[in-house]
């Protein structure tokens, strides 16, 4: 008994120093989350090669069904919230992961243009509830001040998941034929669907009872859209937040056309910046959670702003470097670039999730999310826009957007720091003066 006691000791106080959360009873939260973020970079990959491939529509007429099936998806996160706030954060992400499910099914029937909308509605609808309600399981997890390292622990596994996934829908695509990448998209729709079992089976000690839910929701005062609307701290919060969507979209969407065609860098480049950025957020990103958590979430996502405009800077500054540097450069930036994500990320989730009041959590979370469907919706279109008319031009616009995010969220209400996690001699983890 002293040896595994001891054991156990050493595993915990090692969890702890890697930044990692108590995952202890967590489970199925965890795996549910590594096979939402393989099936996510399936998606991502995926779509567009997919119908190009098994229908007779041309890649315009493809890619134009898409885009209007995301949009037609745009109210999701609205609808999410409202459930999210009536039937729990566990049932809302099951339920989205069975859309997703139905969406990757209805593939096998899609073959006219409305027919591809369609789909695509039904399977950006299920990632938009999955999304959106996927942050409210947090506190159902873990304890107020473990909260940080959570939010840190999920992004690096999202990471992995949607590079791993990523990397099997590129290889399939390359190899497979018609009837192999079918059998990708079974799957796929198989994975979301013990997904949803998952987290719907899984019992966090975290969850108020149903009685308690019940008092709750009697003593809560009515809350709608309008109410995030008028609390002005949290759409600061959403706006800065949207600076930091349109950063994430610059490796799907800028990153590769702008080294290949504005910077006459090899095509292979743009891979090796993705892996790059990938790799570093998956191995860094829970160590960085134990700097992170030590100190206030505004001045770190602050912090991570600034770094990203520096990062812009640094990508717009490249087109006037000679050749012999570009590589070099886009490595530095790219640096930078992951440095500000790896920053910003753990407490803008942190902060999305305890200025939200616990009667109205999912119509808060649900603006959030909006941010994010927003920016993903005109990222493509602005960005590319922009780099029409000259290649520093969507750096300069994103260097400019992020710095606007850096007086919103210090304007923010602020809370005390958090202070960070002990490990007592039982490894057990611990808040100091949590109870002061």
């Amino acid at each position: 008994m002293s040896v595994d006691s001891s054991s156990d000791t050493g595993r915990n106080t090692l969890l702890a120093r890697l930044g990692l959360p108590d995952l202890s009873g967590s489970g199925r939260f965890v795996a549910a989350n590594v096979i939402d973020s393989l099936a996510g970079g399936l998606v991502m990959a995926f779509m567009v090669v997919y119908f190009t491939r098994t229908t007779d529509l041309s890649l315009v007429s493809v890619g134009t069904a898409l885009t209007l099936g995301y949009a037609l998806a745009l109210p999701a996160p609205a609808v999410a919230g409202r459930l999210l706030d009536r039937f729990g954060p566990r049932v809302v992400v099951g339920v989205g992961n069975l859309i997703s499910a139905l969406g990757f099914g209805c593939l096998f029937l899609a073959h006219e243009t409305w027919q591809i909308v369609a789909t695509q509605l039904i399977v950006q609808t299920g990632a938009s509830l999955y999304w959106t309600a996927g942050s409210a399981l947090v506190p159902l997890v873990a304890a107020e001040g473990d909260r940080t390292r959570w939010f840190g622990f999920i992004r690096a596994l999202r990471n992995v998941g949607i590079g791993f996934g990523g990397a099997v829908a590129s290889l399939a695509m390359a190899v497979a034929s018609t009837t192999g990448l079918r059998v990708l998209v079974a799957v796929n729709a198989l994975s979301y669907l013990l997904a949803a079992w998952l987290i719907t089976t899984w019992r966090p000690a975290g969850e108020p009872s149903a009685e308690e839910k019940a008092a709750a929701a009697g003593e809560a005062p009515r809350a709608g859209y309008l109410t995030v609307l008028r609390d002005g701290a949290y759409m600061r919060l959403v706006t800065a937040n949207l600076a930091f969507v349109l950063a994430s979209m610059v490796l799907s969407v800028l990153l590769g056309v702008y080294a290949v065609d504005s910077l006459g860098a090899g095509a292979w480049v743009a891979g090796v910046l993705i892996t790059l950025n990938t790799a570093l957020v998956a191995t860094t990103q829970t160590v960085a959670t134990r700097w992170i958590e030590r100190h206030r979430p505004a001045k770190v996502i602050a912090l991570a702003a600034v770094t990203n405009a520096v990062a812009f800077a640094g990508f717009a500054a490249l087109s006037l470097v000679p050749s012999w540097a570009v590589v070099a450069g886009l490595l530095g930036a790219v640096v930078l670039y992951t440095l500000a994500e790896v920053l910003g990320s753990p407490p803008m989730g942190e902060l999305s999730v305890s200025m939200a009041p616990a009667h109205a959590r999912g119509r808060y979370l649900g603006m959030f999310q909006l941010s994010w469907t927003l920016g993903g919706a005109v990222a493509p279109a602005v960005l590319t826009a922009l780099l029409d008319r000259g290649p520093a031009w969507p750096w300069l616009f994103l260097a400019g957007f992020s710095l606007l995010a850096v007086p919103l969220v210090l304007s923010l209400r602020q809370a005390p720091a958090p202070a960070a996690p002990t490990v007592h001699a039982d490894g057990v983890s611990a808040m100091e003066g949590s109870h002061s």
